[in-house]
Order: structure tokens, then sequence, then C-alpha cells
């Protein structure tokens, strides 16, 4: 089996990338990562170490937002069996700043690699979505089938994509899957993300940045379950278009996340609070019946076990991650 996996030097993409590799051999993975630079180089660098000089990983420089079908197809010769497109700018807040560049990455990036899995005959394609897309919407938890109001230019690309996907489906024949993510963390997670941030600011002796009064919640989802989701939908052929929820189905409100990493680092955190933040949401929570219905999906990691695998992760990298 080839599987090409855009993003594959991030977060998510190398977790997942390594767990093909452990329980899914023989397999042919080429990773597509132009290492953008909204985080260092070095960290995803870090994160395909293991794997790169493998001959059954390829890896590609190429930025896919400005990259052709055509000169995708000539890069890469041998016929692929599953894209999973997780490449994509990151961020609410930064989107808010910068929405163009947003539309460039996460709209055309796809747009191109739809057009591959088209000129190629690629039947499935995995699309990294996200819980963003619900917006603000307190029909809790939330099930697929909710009405949508995304609140930022980042949320907005994530539904564009889910229907740029229905339109390639219907018209080309490729089974597209949905994924949408809710707050992923665990090892190797991104810099930028808050569970990273807190962690390094207490750990350092730093303030830990608060915005609004500690009320806000979020259905944190370990890294691993997210990956079985993903595995999951790789393998799923029972229809051709779907959208599915990968989350825990369970809430954390910010002040009980930053306890629990006061705990799991032994140090007290210095609170500084910040108004509330533009573009984000009070609460996310995910219906996850779909998943488990559709992919066997079957969360296992609750928040108190994946900080401390997070932290352990933090401790080993800690000169790196802490440049």
């Amino acid at each position: 089996m080839h599987i090409l996996i855009t993003g594959g030097a991030g977060f998510i993409g190398s977790n997942l990338i390594k767990t093909i590799f452990r329980d899914h051999s023989p397999v042919k993975i080429t990773c597509i990562d132009n290492f953008d630079p909204f985080y260092p180089a070095e960290i995803k660098q870090f994160n395909i170490r293991e794997f790169k000089d493998r001959s059954d990983f390829v890896f590609l420089p190429d930025d896919i937002s400005v990259t052709t079908a055509k000169e995708l197809t000539a890069l890469i010769k041998d016929p692929v069996d599953c894209i999973v497109h997780i490449a994509a700018k990151a961020g609410v807040r930064p989107s808010i700043e910068n929405p163009m560049s947003y539309q460039l990455a996460n709209v055309i990036g796809l747009q191109n690699m739809l057009e591959f899995a088209k000129e190629k005959k690629v039947k499935q394609f995995v699309f990294a979505s996200s819980s963003s897309v619900y917006g603000v919407n307190d029909h809790y938890p939330w099930k697929e089938d909710e009405k949508l109001m995304p609140i930022s230019p980042y949320a907005s690309t994530k539904l564009s994509g889910e229907m740029m996907g229905h339109v390639y489906s219907k018209l080309f024949g490729i089974r597209f899957i949905a994924l949408r993510f809710f707050t992923v963390y665990g090892p190797g997670q991104r810099p930028d993300l808050a569970i990273h941030k807190f962690t390094k600011a207490i750990v350092k002796g730093l303030p830990v940045m608060m915005y609004g009064d500690g009320s806000t919640s979020r259905d944190y989802t370990f890294v691993e379950d997210t990956v079985q989701g993903i595995i999951g939908a790789i393998n799923y052929t029972a229809s051709d278009f779907e959208i599915i929820n990968l989350g825990n189905n369970y809430t954390v409100s910010l002040k009980e996340l930053i306890a629990a990493i006061e705990e799991v680092t032994g140090k007290k955190a210095i609170i500084e609070k910040h108004p509330e933040q533009p573009g984000d949401v009070p609460r996310t929570f995910a219906d996850i019946s779909k998943a488990k219905a559709l992919l066997g999906y079957n969360p296992q990691t609750q928040i108190g076990e994946g900080l401390k695998k997070f932290y352990t992760w933090f401790s080993e990298n800690i000169d790196l991650l802490t440049k």
C-alpha cells in the first residue's frame, strides 16, 4: 500500500507515520511538507528523524499551495492508494491577522491535492478538518449535522475544504472522508498550542497567559486516539463521502487544564489574565457516536494520563523545545 501524507513532518502527521510503520507494514509512505515557518523547522526535522532514512519513506519538501497537480504527478511516479491531507496553515488567531495566506495554503493547497488525486485516480482521500467549523453553538455535544457558523478565517477554510471534497467525490468518484479534529495534544505537539505553551511557561517560571476567566473549555483528544481514527478512515470503504468527529467526548475547562499541568509538572503556574481573544469559541464538545459506528473509533486516553505522556516527551527533549 502506498499512502501519501501531506504535513507529515508536523505533530499529527509524524505521529501517524510512526504508527503506520509500527503496525501496518509493509507500506510505502510519501511525505510532503514544506516546513512552513509557523514554528521552527528543526522541530519538524526532529519529528521525522526515526524514519527519514528508511527505503519505504520518501520525503518531498514541496509547497502544495503552489505545486500543481501536473508537477506532483511528475514527482510521484508510483500509484497512490490513499492521500491523508493534513498540511495546512494552523491557528485561529493568526488567521485573523493574515486571512489570505490561509486561503492560499488551506483552500488552494487542498484543490491542488484533489486535482492530483483525480489525475492519479486515487480512490481514498482523508482530510483533516477541524472542530472550529462549528463556531459558537450551544447544542452540546456537537453532532456532524449541526448548523455550522465558523467565526474565524481558519475555520472557514476548513469548511470550504469539506465542501470541496464533496464536489470531487460526486464528480470524480473519490472517496472523501473529512475528520473534524478536536484539540489534539500529546508527544510532538506544536509549540503554539495551549498545553505546550503552558507547560513551557510553568517549567521556566514564566507567566501563563489565560484569556478570559478560565471557564472556556475544550474537548482535548490524545494524539494516539486521533491517529487510530485516521487509520480507521484510511481503511473505510462503506460510502463515498463522510464527515466524522474525532474527539474525546469529554470537556476540560481552561482552569482545570492549568491545574492538571501544575499537578503533572509539580510546579505552580503564574497566571496572567488577558481579555478573551477574537475567533475563540467558548466550548468544544464532540459527539463521537458516528466515529464509533463507522471507524471503530474508541478513544482511550483521558487528560491526566495524556498530560503525563506529553510531559515525559517534553522533559526528554527540553533542550530543543525551550530554545
